[in-house]
């Protein structure tokens, strides 16, 4: 009798045994499950934050903001080095800790975790303690994970997570952070293009306009409050002849004058730039190619009939008078922008040189 109770018993425990294990293993499946779901959420924040006109250091601190929710991080900075220095581009630490965090790669703690590429994990035993590259402050940090960050290895800056309290990554999922890391680095490989967009734009001399990039970078915030736009591209098809037949001080004048009389017209919500020698791109935001075709049409004939004086000629009845063409185009938000432009540059390229008129494309 009894043997046949512990029989009993020895199969209720090996059931319940049995069953508590398929528990576990189901809870882990879910917390995986759940944890994907997670990573593929973070990751679609990503994907909408890197879609959204904005800059690309407002871009990179949303993106931190979201790993900093998400991940229930005390700390979050990215480092990045532009070619001269080590420049912090989002951070959820006061301001007067910068000069520490973007010093970070001149600190022996961190310099075998750059050249092995492997994340360095440090963290303090108690309270008084304080991490090696803490120069004067106690109480912040008391653990922290560094993950230098390559693009196509090449060592391009870094990440660090930090922690309040002593040991308190010791048990985290490091293969989670480094999912994380990699879409960091996605993120910042994206915004690389933007980056040097938003660098390169220059302030034409003669003209006093930007320069084409300007339309792909700060520009589209303004162009795609609207869902079309229309593009004109224009160019001043005898701006050759003036340079050779009077002198390039006298083409030059021309540019200044032609952009001059077309700037008096248009509002603020309308980009101007100077595409490139005698192009020139405006585009009307929100407005339809009818009543843009009426208004350029206007435009040209205030522009021919400008007579430029002669640098150097004293006969004042010596002038040059510019001609353009001019072409226009939709634009739907969403779309690519500069497909729009260089239609429209090829186009004028061309067009016969005596070609002077307004064309839809």
């Amino acid at each position: 009798m009894i043997i046949a109770v512990i029989v009993i018993l020895v199969i209720i425990i090996a059931v319940l045994m049995f069953y508590n294990m398929s528990i576990h293993k189901k809870i882990q499946s879910f917390n995986n499950i759940n944890q994907k779901i997670t990573n593929l959420n973070i990751l679609q924040d990503f994907m909408d934050t890197l879609g959204e006109e904005e800059s690309t250091n407002e871009k990179l601190q949303k993106i931190n903001n979201i790993l900093i929710e998400r991940y229930e991080i005390k700390y979050s900075t990215i480092v990045t080095y532009n070619g001269a220095e080590y420049v912090i581009r989002a951070s959820n630490v006061e301001e007067k800790h910068w000069d520490t965090l973007r010093n970070l790669n001149s600190e022996d703690t961190f310099k075998e975790s750059i050249e092995t590429a492997v994340p360095k994990y440090i963290t303090v035993n108690q309270e008084g303690e304080r991490l090696p590259y803490q120069k004067m402050e106690f109480g912040r940090a008391k653990s922290a994970i560094f993950f230098p960050l390559y693009i196509d290895n090449v060592y391009i800056g870094y990440w660090i997570i930090e922690g309040s309290r002593p040991h308190e990554f010791d048990n985290i999922d490091v293969t989670m952070l480094e999912v994380v890391k990699s879409n960091i680095v996605s993120v910042l490989k994206t915004i690389q293009n933007q980056d040097t967009l938003q660098n390169i734009v220059r302030d034409d001399q003669f003209s006093k306009l930007k320069s084409a990039e300007y339309l792909y970078g700060e520009a589209k915030k303004i162009i795609d409050k609207y869902t079309t736009s229309t593009v004109c591209m224009f160019k001043i098809i005898n701006l050759v002849d003036i340079n050779q037949k009077f002198n390039r001080e006298t083409g030059n004048n021309t540019i200044t004058e032609v952009c001059r009389e077309i700037s008096k017209e248009i509002s603020s919500e309308y980009i101007f730039v100077r595409y490139m020698g005698p192009k020139f791109a405006i585009v009307f935001s929100g407005i339809e190619l009818n009543t843009v075709a009426d208004f350029m049409k206007e435009m040209k004939r205030k522009v021919e009939a400008l007579e430029i004086p002669v640098v150097g000629e004293e006969d004042e009845e010596v002038f040059a008078s510019p001609k353009i063409n001019i072409a226009i185009s939709t634009y739907y938000k969403g779309t690519a922008l500069d497909g729009v432009t260089k239609k429209l540059e090829e186009y004028l390229d061309s067009a016969n040189p005596k070609e002077s008129d307004i064309n839809n494309l």
